[in-house]
């Protein structure tokens, strides 16, 4: 560690430190807020919106512990994880690739936009959607202010559509069922209907959120938008701009001294991040994640007989919306859809590639081998766009079931990070900035959770997920 002993930063005010959680909010929206809970509730109504809530809140006090190291440390919770283990760096290269290299975000927002341009096979469309947000990634000056702007401004013109047409569409029968599912209520059953398949159920709740290591990245986000001690990090620049090649690694943070002045600081800066992700994270999570399963409710449920397959749902939706309102309005949903499923899998993409890059560079840094960064973020940013193109080579593009077992891998990564960073705070925060025993007591539920619900799930239902690639 650097032995220059740097000052903790004042705290900025509560608007300026809005960001990172809109990334970190993004991420679901793709997989858990517009596809997996609208999906459930289609075919089994709103008596399972509990687990939105859940599952969403789970994910807050997730956020927050990884928010806490990469605030005090300057650094992401992979440098100190590194520091403890130091071969865990493989671990989260493979289980990163693994549960998000499958691309299925990117295949419905293809299958949603194919029908809206009429076309037939959409496995090419989502190809050169990949190539896309490689060259979008590719052009930024900083990565992180260019995903931080695409993100505010798909969040702040969809959240609201998404709001104005539910209000419109759903009847006041539908709202007393909305509000009878958060206590799990549903037509003919309490918390889980008869038939639910668990895999599709647990990647829902995994995915209320960003899900997986990606609510890892949060300390990566963190730490790029210069909150506390991130002040003093690097950040990654765009692979086609002048002087990348010379951005070597910087990964470690700095040190403060722990002064009543740097206490109190702290303090100011932990309540400030806790309101922030708690209005961008929580309550707009909450509300996407709410309005989409009602506009569903109100338009699929009930409306045609058998139980929906796949994100066929989606297309019924966004017909039945052009009836109930006005053709335009129908196909204009489905274009907000295909958006913000785009720019969730432009955000998985970065995201995914900036933990695998800074594990590999961790490992080579410990090496004493010379690193550079951005080179390394770009090369897997483009070795996921080379993976996914070609699965869509070989057939292998259904939304759902790659969405799925994406999911259900990532419930068990969810599972073995809670553990790690819970350890990881433990050990290597002083005392004064640990967090309080009814947070720890929160983790540790959350973190019997996963680890039952996962292995309840794959015991179940592991063959039918591998039967679903033969």
């Amino acid at each position: 560690m650097s032995q220059t002993v740097r000052e903790f930063p004042k705290p900025i005010s509560l608007f300026k430190l809005m960001g990172p959680s809109f990334i970190i909010l993004a991420l679901g929206l793709g997989s858990g807020e517009v596809i997996l809970w609208p999906y459930l509730t289609s075919n089994y109504g709103l008596g399972i919106i509990w687990g939105a809530l859940v599952g969403i809140t789970f994910q807050y006090f997730m956020n927050m512990e990884i928010t806490r190291y990469a605030l005090i440390k300057g650094e992401s919770v992979f440098v100190g994880l590194t520091k403890m283990y130091k071969r865990i760096p493989y671990w989260f290269i493979a289980s990163t690739f693994l549960g998000f290299g499958l691309p299925g975000i990117i295949a419905a927002s293809a299958h949603v936009l194919a029908n809206v341009l009429g076309l037939g096979d959409f496995k090419w469309l989502a190809a050169a959607m990949l190539i896309l947000i490689g060259l979008i990634l590719s052009i930024g000056k900083t990565v992180y202010s260019m995903m931080e702007h695409i993100t505010k401004t798909v969040i702040f013109i969809g959240v609201p559509f998404i709001f104005l047409l539910t209000i419109y569409i759903a009847k006041g029968t539908d709202w007393l069922h909305f509000t009878q599912g958060f206590v799990g209520r549903g037509d003919g059953y309490f918390f889980l209907p008869a038939g639910i398949s668990l895999a599709t159920f647990l990647a829902a709740f995994a995915y209320s959120g960003a899900g997986g290591n990606l609510n890892l990245s949060q300390s990566i986000y963190v730490k790029e938008k210069g909150y506390g001690m991130g002040k003093y990090a690097q950040k990654i620049s765009g692979l086609f701009r002048a002087g990348c090649d010379q951005q070597n690694v910087k990964l470690k943070g700095e040190r403060f001294a722990i002064t009543p002045e740097s206490i109190s600081r702290f303090r100011v800066w932990w309540q400030r991040v806790n309101i922030e992700h708690l209005v961008v994270f929580w309550f707009t999570g909450l509300l996407s994640m709410c309005l989409l399963m009602l506009l569903s409710y109100s338009t699929t449920y009930h409306l045609l007989g058998d139980k929906q397959q796949g994100i066929t749902f989606l297309l019924q939706e966004g017909l039945n919306i052009g009836y109930l309102v006005a053709p335009w309005i129908g196909t204009l949903f489905l274009i907000v859809v295909a958006v913000m499923l785009f720019q969730t899998q432009l955000g998985v993409l970065d995201s995914t590639s900036r933990i695998m890059a800074e594990n590999l560079a961790l490992r080579r840094t410990h090496k004493k081998q010379q690193v550079n960064l951005t080179k390394i973020y770009f090369s897997f940013v483009w070795a996921q766009i080379a993976f996914g193109i070609i699965l869509f080579a070989f057939n292998i593009y259904e939304p759902k079931t790659l969405i799925i077992v994406g999911a259900v891998i990532n419930a068990l990564a969810m599972f073995v990070h809670l553990g790690l960073v819970q350890r990881l705070n433990k050990r290597l925060l002083p005392k004064v900035f640990q967090p309080a025993w009814w947070r720890k007591a929160i983790i540790a539920l959350i973190f019997v959770f996963f680890g039952i619900f996962s292995l309840v799930t794959l015991w179940s239902e592991g063959h039918e997920m591998l039967s679903w690639f033969r």
